[in-house]
């Protein structure tokens, strides 16, 4: 049985496809939430967080194409595209959109679970909870983030911008991708919020000197982990 602490996103618009796989996979030890379009879907990703989203491709309001080439700016789940589109070109054009696996209607729940350990294993290596990058330690089982071995007390929303800085260590990251990952689409507060938050986490990491989070003028910020793993 996998570690409980994975969750699994399934989006279809067939309630009973999401009856079904809900509660399989609750039966296999796995926490799942469900959604019946790609617009419920977005705000349940940026809340529940799942590893895995199980998606159709046939949807109202948002299709699965749309909201598959979305989720990489919000999550870093893997995405198993499940659908009764069955050739080549579809599949084809699934995985250039962003998809990891495809698995095609009727299928056995046996074979989705084995595609979704593999998702797990590539995605997920450590089992533990706990993923070391640079000086950094995310402990995702207890939310908390260590530098070079102490836990910074971070409010939530520190921890998720944290979080997608590390994830995304020594890239440069738009304050716009920033600002829909760690606060959603839906937004409306001030437009110097992670500004602000940036600056919260630069007195937290004692970065006075702007070393871990650097500003990229023009483009945005950049996190340097130090002795990258």
């Amino acid at each position: 049985m996998p570690n409980p602490k994975f969750k699994i996103l399934v989006v279809d618009d067939d309630p009973s496809i999401r009856q079904m796989l809900s509660l399989g996979l609750i039966q296999e030890g796995y926490e799942v939430e469900t959604a019946e379009n790609g617009e419920i879907a977005l705000e349940k990703i940026r809340t529940f967080e799942p590893q895995v989203i199980i998606l159709d491709i046939m949807m109202p309001v948002m299709d699965g194409y749309d909201l598959c080439q979305t989720i990489p700016q919000i999550s870093n789940a893997s995405t198993i595209m499940l659908t009764a589109k069955d050739t080549s070109q579809d599949i084809v054009k699934g995985l250039r959109m962003g998809a990891n696996d495809y698995l095609v209607k009727p299928f056995h729940f046996e074979e989705l679970l084995a595609r979704i350990e593999v998702q797990l294993r590539n995605r997920f290596p450590d089992l533990t909870g706990q993923k070391v990058i640079g000086r950094f330690t995310i402990n995702e089982l207890q939310k908390t983030i260590a530098l070079d071995g102490k836990v910074l007390h971070l409010s939530p929303t520190e921890y998720r911008l944290l979080t997608y800085l590390l994830w995304n260590v020594n890239q440069t990251l738009s304050k716009e991708k920033i600002l829909v990952h760690v606060w959603g689409y839906d937004f409306e507060g001030e437009d110097n919020i992670v500004e602000v938050y940036i600056s919260y986490l630069r007195e937290k990491l004692g970065d006075n000197s702007h070393k871990i989070i650097k500003t990229i003028r023009g483009l945005g910020y950049r996190l340097e982990a130090g002795n990258e793993n």
